[in-house]
């Protein structure tokens, strides 16, 4: 029935009136308010970042190496606003000293699983370092190294991570180390690809800093659980007294590791008066890492010597929330 016919009969009829006008105002506020609230909701999640974020263990180093307990990691992590963890192998000196047995690794699993479940955290992955060289050019020495990595893909298997980093130090020849290095990450992926984890290779120095040399040995592994961890800095190539002596452009670099990427590292080192760092542009950085289509975490890595650990890391974290805000 429409209004003006009602309105002419409201004499006749003045309770059809005040029913149609009692409903219509009753609907209007909650209307409105379901309306504001979508527009919060929404406005919220354009807030939020792409991406989720996770603490590096090695931002606390100076900490640990200090005289720090590596275990306080999930405790601290959260503290400073993060949900993922990425531990560090070399911060545990426990568990070296033990050399690595069977009990010294059962009890690193039993204590990282509890911090992390005490504190609400997630296990994301593992960084493997002195473990051996999965690039060298003898087969001898290279299979030892990827037998030695063995134990990291079942202990990050029973703390729920997903993936353990590597580094794919060994021949610095191109060529050889190509082949080398498709040869070793094939033998450490077929391992870990049965214990559900995967083998991931951060710019981490020597030629693995070369962006088109590592993404061609992911191309020529092609396994779906070998990818790689880009890491912002880290695309020295060649060391020297003065500093780096062959510098690879870190954005073409993350560039051309983002198609394999499986974990994302935000390196930092020193800030301007307005929080930006110095050496990266991070906005440039995270749109790179965005176009890619990445969503995972990205791992807060601070590495400066102007900021103490904590207060370096927070701005890190700042600035890749602010960063985020901007972009495409």
């Amino acid at each position: 029935m429409k209004v003006k016919k009602l309105v002419k009969q409201s004499v006749k009829y003045p309770l059809i009136l005040l029913v149609f006008c009692f409903a219509s105002c009753k609907d209007a506020p909650k209307k409105n308010e379901e309306a504001k609230e979508e527009v919060a909701v929404t406005n919220t999640e354009e807030q939020k970042p792409f991406f989720k974020l996770s603490l590096a263990q090695w931002s606390l180093h100076k900490q640990v190496f200090d005289g720090g307990n590596p275990y306080d990691f999930a405790e601290k992590a959260k503290s400073l606003g993060f949900t993922g963890l990425e531990y560090v192998s070399a911060l545990y000196n426990d568990v070296k000293e033990a050399n690595y047995s069977d009990e010294a690794m059962a009890q690193f699993i039993a204590k990282s699983n509890e911090a992390a479940k005490k504190h609400g955290m997630t296990n994301v992955l593992i960084m493997i370092d002195g473990q051996g060289d999965l690039a060298l050019a003898d087969k001898t020495e290279r299979k030892k190294a990827v037998e030695n990595h063995y134990k990291w893909v079942k202990a990050a298997a029973e703390m729920g991570c997903h993936a353990i980093r590597v580094n794919l130090s060994g021949s610095t020849n191109e060529q050889e180390w190509v082949t080398s290095s498709i040869d070793g990450l094939k033998q450490l992926g077929t391992f870990a690809k049965e214990h559900n984890i995967n083998v991931i290779v951060e710019n981490h120095g020597g030629l693995s800093s070369n962006g088109k040399l590592l993404s061609e040995v992911m191309s020529q592994v092609n396994m779906d659980n070998v990818g790689t961890l880009p890491d912002f800095g880290n695309f020295c190539i060649k060391k020297s007294e003065e500093g780096c002596e062959e510098m690879y452009d870190n954005y073409k670099g993350v560039t051309e590791l983002m198609p394999y990427a499986k974990a994302v590292s935000a390196k930092s080192y020193n800030f301007d008066a307005e929080g930006n760092e110095t050496k990266i542009d991070y906005a440039k950085m995270l749109q790179i890492v965005k176009d890619a289509g990445y969503t995972g975490f990205i791992g807060v890595e601070y590495e400066g010597d102007e900021k103490g650990e904590e207060e370096g890391i927070i701005a890190t974290r700042d600035l890749l929330v602010n960063a985020a805000k901007n972009l495409k």
